[in-house]
């Protein structure tokens, strides 16, 4: 590998910050560096800044990642759930459980109830309030969907092992 021609310290610069794929860094470290210059911020502080800016947008990213993995078929929130069309319904624990302090505690949401009740609505919209961490989607009938097709791949599996 040859090494790169002798440039100016800003085409190195882009070209290591391509490199260490650090796009937003990249994108504004010229015009955060003259409003830190105009600012008269310490070069500490421009860093901080600069680093501020590229740690939020990928965490801005890692969440849309997240949503696109987990397939939402719609995107719903708490927001727009009439709670007063389902009286029965314990809206603070609907609301707890938005915080996603069960995820930390390792712990199963379970939504049941009759058709119409706004159980898929509620689990979107979990769904979304917790879309810091890896999740995926998925109704009853396609889990017990992706089951049966588990089962059936697997038994043929063993079959054309025992044919070996």
């Amino acid at each position: 590998m040859s090494s790169p021609p002798p440039d100016t310290p800003q085409v190195l610069l882009e070209h290591h910050l391509k490199a260490l794929r650090m796009p937003t860094m990249l994108r504004e470290y010229d015009k955060l560096a003259r409003t830190c210059a105009v600012e008269k911020s310490t070069f500490p502080q421009y860093l901080l800044r600069l680093t501020e800016l590229e740690l939020l947008d990928r965490d801005r990213r890692a969440v849309e990642r997240r949503i696109r993995q987990a397939r939402f078929p719609v995107m719903k929130s708490l927001d727009s759930f009439d709670f007063l069309s389902i009286p029965a319904l314990n809206k603070t624990l609907v609301l707890e459980l938005a915080r996603s302090e069960y995820l930390d505690r390792r712990e199963n949401v379970l939504l049941l109830g009759n058709s119409g009740t706004g159980k898929t609505h509620i689990a979107l919209a979990l769904g979304l309030a917790a879309c810091g961490v890896p999740g995926k989607f998925c109704t009853s009938g396609s889990e017990t969907n992706w089951y049966g097709r588990s089962m059936e791949w697997a038994s043929r599996g063993s079959t054309r092992l025992s044919r070996l």
